[in-house]
This record gives structure tokens, sequence and C-alpha cells, in this order.
């Protein structure tokens, strides 16, 4: 299988990521529930994993690191403890269900900082206009899932410190692949899945809390500490984490984090950007195909979106997919990214790259395009 769906879930993992799943499987219980040595190392793992995400990121204490299920998980943590009821945020144009839906269940007032894809400034500006004082929040994607579009978050950062409104950044795409300074930001929170591009397994997230932000449960239960009190602990991690952790998840994820320090993310970027070119220079080779990239492939990461002509994306993918090709069609559960480009019809055909991707696998996908549209 050529594998091209990394904006979902990076399939091909480092060897190490597995190796420590069984690990943990093998080895350790439950962290903070006991002295015994399977209890110890777990909550060992567990530290060694926050540290490695903290120093990752910029974020000088590991306890303001804690473990969700994904980046889900993490936006609605994120969210739910920045606006309330009927509150006001302001979000881009490229943002995922992940962030809208949560807002929508609030009944908050949503205003969308819109601008065109692969065009920084006029976010930035689109941004200006909006962030005022009364917003609860500024929430903005790093990376569209749907277009790879590298959004400007340094300058709306920037943006929301002059105003003193709190920012949410949802780096799903990007963690791993681009830096991202927790500190340099200013963010109240940074929300992330652990199983694409820290190259984790699934059924792990991340959200990186600034100190002086209060945050609200979205569950409450056991947490090993302060269990007299029937209130959720008052500090972090722990506050965040009710119920047993995922040893194994966790132990991967941190097998992830260390392939990147060693790797190197200027080396990992640098190889899904060449990916990446590589299938727009192929696929511009088809006249029937509409190719959404950065012209310059300077605003563009792992992620490149295609629609042919009038066609529904479904059909094209499920023709891959025949040919044992996986990426994406459809609407990417960011129909708002859609009505912002143009694509809400017709949906778009997402192929997305990791480190593990060749230039061969990319060349044989993009003539398996041309022979689908081709012969249509």
């Amino acid at each position: 299988m050529i594998y091209l769906d990394s904006a979902a879930t990076t399939f091909q993992k480092p060897a190490g990521v597995a190796a420590a799943i069984w690990d943990a499987l093998a080895t350790m219980s439950s962290p903070g529930r006991g002295g015994y040595s399977a209890a110890m190392k777990a909550a060992d793992t567990a530290f060694q994993c926050r540290s490695a995400l903290a120093d990752l990121f910029h974020l000088s204490n590991p306890e303001q690191v804690v473990f969700t299920m994904n980046a889900t998980h993490a936006l609605n943590i994120a969210i739910k403890s920045l606006v309330p009821p009927g509150g006001r945020a302001v979000i881009s144009g490229y943002e995922h269900n992940a962030v809208t839906r949560p807002l929508a269940a609030l009944s908050a007032q949503v205003s969308v900082a819109s601008s065109p894809l692969f065009h920084p400034e006029e976010a930035v500006e689109a941004f200006r206009r909006l962030i005022v004082p009364g917003v609860n929040a500024v929430i903005c994607n790093h990376v569209s899932n749907v277009f790879g579009y590298i959004q400007p978050v340094e300058e709306i950062a920037a943006l929301c410190q002059k105003s003193g409104v709190p920012l949410i950044v949802d780096a799903s795409q990007s963690a791993g692949v681009l830096p991202l300074n927790m500190e340099a930001l200013g963010a109240a929170f940074i929300a992330m899945p652990g199983h694409k591009g820290l190259y984790g397994p699934q059924g792990t997230g991340v959200l990186l809390c600034r100190e002086d932000v209060p945050t609200e449960t979205l569950l409450e239960g056991g947490t090993g500490s302060m269990s007299l009190q029937q209130q959720m602990p008052d500090f972090l991690p722990d506050r965040l984490e009710a119920g047993t952790h995922n040893m194994p998840g966790i132990a991967g994820l941190l097998a992830g984090v260390r392939y990147i320090r060693n790797r190197g993310m200027d080396k990992i970027l640098d190889r899904e950007r060449r990916l990446i070119r590589s299938a727009v220079v192929e696929l511009e080779k088809i006249p029937e195909l509409r190719i959404f990239a950065s012209p310059d492939g300077k605003h563009q990461a792992g992620v490149l979106s295609v629609v042919a002509g009038h066609q529904d994306a479904e059909k094209l993918g499920r023709a891959l997919a025949e040919k044992n090709i996986a990426v994406r069609a459809g609407l990417h559960c960011a129909p708002l990214a859609h009505h912002n480009a143009g694509t809400l019809d017709t949906g778009t055909v997402r192929i997305s790259v990791s480190d593990f991707n060749t230039l061969d696998e990319i060349a044989r996908m993009a003539a398996a395009v041309r022979n689908s549209v081709m012969t249509g």
C-alpha cells in the first residue's frame, strides 16, 4: 500500500514506537497508583513523556502538559475553559469541526476571520479587525488539515497579546513538523494529537496549558491524588486527567517524540515539502485537475488537496483505493475550510505525507491519478 493519509493518522511509525508499546504492556501498570515497580515505571515513563513534550514545545513546567485521548479532546477542554455558553470567539476560516462543533454546542457568537488560501498577510488583517474587547478566545489552526496552509500564528498571537485576548492553537497538522514555542507565543493552550506528526499511536493527544490560565474539567473521577475531597484537584496535570492513563499509548508517544528530536523537525519538514512539491509538479501535468498549492511552497506543509473538474472527490478517492493508494476524499471534517476555499460542493482529494514516504510513491500516485481522471 502507498499510504498518503498522514493528515488523518501516520501509519508508518518509527520502529521504537511498537517496541515501547509492547514494553509498556508487559511492565507498566498505572502511574500514581502505587509504590511497586510496575506503577513506578509507569509514573517515570509518563513524566519522561511530559518532559520531552515540554522541551520540544518550550514549556517550562512539564506538569502543564496534559495527556488526552486525541486533539479533539484537548480542544474541547481548551475551548470550554475559556468560552462560556453564549460567549464570543474569533476563529480562522480553516477550522476543523473539533473547533466549530464545541463552539456550536456552547451557542457561542463566532466571528470568522476569512481570507484567501496562502495569503497570510490578509489573514492577519482579518484577525486584526475582529480581535476586540469582549472576545473570550481566538482559535486558529497552525496548518489547515485540508490544504496544508501554514497560518501566521506568530502574528495572530502578537495581536492577541496586544489585546489581552487568550489564544488557542490547534497544532494537529504541525506538531512534530513545524517549530512551536509555547512561551514565545504566549498562547493559553496548544492542542495536538499524538498519532499524527508526533508518530505516537492512536488514542493519544496532548494539551499544553499556560500556568496562569484556569481550566475547566470535562471528566471527573479518580486521579490517585486528593482522594478524600469530592472536587477534582486544582492543580495540573491531575485536574484534567481523570481515570486510568493510556500507558501503552504514552510510552509509544514518548518513542515518537524521541524519534523527532533525533531526526530533527527541520529535516522532516524539508522532506515533506520536497514530496509535496514533487506531487504538484507531477499533478500539474493533468489538465483536468485543480491543485491547491502555495506558489512557492513557503506557506504549505505536507498536505495537498486536488479536485478533478467538477467531479465529486469520492469518485477519485475510490479509484485510488482500488489501486491500493490510501488518500482521503470528501470534506475532511472541515466544511468551513471548504466554504472558504470554494470546494464545499465537490470536496477534495487530500494527499498527505510523512517522513516515511518516498518520491517513487509520489510518482506512482500521480500516474494513478492521471489514469483515473483520463479514463474517468
